[in-house]
């Protein structure tokens, strides 16, 4: 798919091929153009296709720039197609030259998004279409993988390194992962990620390649962790020199930012950073920060980093996934309420793992016979779910699914959720532990996804929503002015 092209040349293009004169190319030569796989090649053949075009071409260009410049004088404005930074291979090809490449990646690097239906032009309701899946229930087709893309281009791939869930996404939460051989390929699968945790760089990995490029989708939340293996590699690369590429990707979530800031005391697996929860920062902008604040070990700029940016985006834009970035968030509307319903983990409320519909439903067993509870599933063993919480259990709870999209976008971190189950399990049975089981350092789970335990704290002391965030609401301020320095994009305010 040709993206990222001026309307000017497009029409330009178009009248000239309406004409039937893109002569010099011949049928043979436009065929010859990939609509599929070869993006970063494609503006290339046409700024060097032959010059030569008959008088008619000539005609049909000059009367189509003439429509397109008076009605750029009525609109200045136009907007420039979504391009995503692993299609810009011209910025990034020639850095890899000579070079041993390790790929931090996994499903989610597919180059430029591309597959065989259309999620952003779908309409209303594609917030509910499975990953995977069309508008009818079919399987999609998906477009080149970085890997493959690197590979063909002859750059000398030596490894893949592979986040939690592993390269192809299938494990478990929290699920280790062996290292393996890609069958298509040959290259080493790396894994970066053992039982519950990031795992450090060895020296071993280390030495296997010279540059690291990175390409994959994140979702734009602190405990989304893998950021998390991002800043281990970024701080194993700044103390080795080895040069860092972000290949650039749109956050899902990048639209709003929300939570408390963590705490050095709830530093953990889910949190690495002093970031709010929802940070509304790519993975490229985010990069920035962490050597631009100077968190990584060897100091502030430490990081030999180059962030090639997407094309056509800012912090308002509602890109649709084309894929899912981890098992358990399977569409869209998971995905934004994912800030909201992980907040449940660990406490006695299922957030429907083992179910079709996780992060968009919750639900327990203590919660039955309450009127206002009145959905109900019953998580069963899946991949990606082998042993959910309450298996083979029904559980009561709430759909939402059937929430209006705007309202969950609009909302930030809804905590209301949280809070009225809360009081209803407390209301039913005051004797269960609504938290689940401190730990060794007497923290619940809640408090490492907060990065606080005051969250936690006044739910307990019956403080609404709206009290809580505003307890958040000036240290929020001021990390939205420090995060300006490292926007590479337009923000949303």
């Amino acid at each position: 798919m040709i993206r990222g092209y001026s309307k000017k040349l497009g029409v330009i293009l178009a009248s000239i091929i309406a004409a039937g004169t893109f002569a010099a190319c011949g049928e043979s030569e436009v065929s010859n153009v990939s609509y599929e796989a070869d993006t970063g090649s494609v503006f290339e053949n046409i700024e060097d296709a032959p010059t030569e075009i008959s008088e008619a071409s000539e005609s049909a260009a000059d009367e189509a720039s003439d429509n397109v410049s008076a009605e750029e004088n009525n609109n200045d404005n136009i907007e420039e197609a979504l391009t995503l930074g692993d299609e810009r291979f011209e910025e990034y090809l020639p850095l890899l030259e000579g070079k041993r490449v390790a790929l931090f990646s996994n499903q989610s690097g597919i180059v430029g998004d591309e597959c065989s239906f259309d999620y952003d032009a779908a309409g209303e309701g594609t917030d509910l279409i499975h990953f995977g899946k069309d508008d009818q229930g079919g399987d999609v087709t998906y477009g080149e993988h970085e890997l493959d893309a690197l590979i063909r281009q002859d750059v000398d791939v030596a490894c893949v390194l592979s986040p939690e869930h592993g390269f192809r996404g299938t494990k478990d939460a929290g699920e280790g992962v062996d290292d393996s051989i890609d069958p298509k390929t040959g290259v080493p699968l790396l894994s970066l990620y053992e039982d519950n945790r990031s795992k450090a760089v060895s020296d071993e990995t280390l030495d296997k390649f010279d540059v690291l490029v990175v390409d994959i989708q994140d979702v734009g939340l602190r405990f989304y962790t893998y950021y998390i293996t991002m800043f281990d590699l970024m701080d194993a690369c700044a103390e080795q020199g080895k040069a860092v590429i972000i290949l650039d990707r749109p956050n899902p979530n990048g639209f709003f930012v929300d939570g408390p800031i963590l705490r050095d005391e709830y530093i953990s697996n889910v949190g690495k950073l002093p970031i709010p929860v929802a940070h509304g920062m790519t993975l490229g902008e985010l990069a920035q920060m962490i050597n631009g604040e100077g968190w990584l070990r060897s100091g502030k700029d430490s990081c030999d980093l180059t962030v090639i940016p997407c094309l056509g985006y800012d912090h308002n834009t509602r890109h649709n996934l084309i894929k899912a970035p981890s098992p358990n968030l399977k569409d869209m509307r998971a995905v934004y309420l994912y800030p909201s319903t992980c907040l449940f983990e660990n406490t006695v409320v299922s957030v429907g793992r083992g179910t079709e519909n996780p992060f968009e439903t919750y639900g327990s067993p203590y919660l039955a016979d309450m009127p206002e509870y009145d959905y109900n599933f019953t998580p069963v063993s899946m991949e990606g779910a082998v042993s959910p919480m309450y298996q083979d259990k029904t559980c009561f709870g709430k759909d939402l699914r059937e929430l209006s999209l705007s309202d969950i976008q609009n909302e930030g971190i809804q905590l209301d959720y949280l809070i009225d189950a809360y009081r209803s399990v407390f209301a039913m049975d005051s004797s269960v532990s609504f938290w689940g089981s401190r730990y060794n350092d007497g923290h619940y789970w809640i408090d490492y996804l907060m990065g606080t335990d005051s969250v936690r704290l006044m739910i307990e002391e019956g403080r609404s929503s709206e009290e809580i965030k505003a307890a958040w609401a000036d240290e929020l301020s001021t990390f939205k002015q420090k995060r300006r320095e490292y926007l590479l994009y337009t923000d949303f305010e």
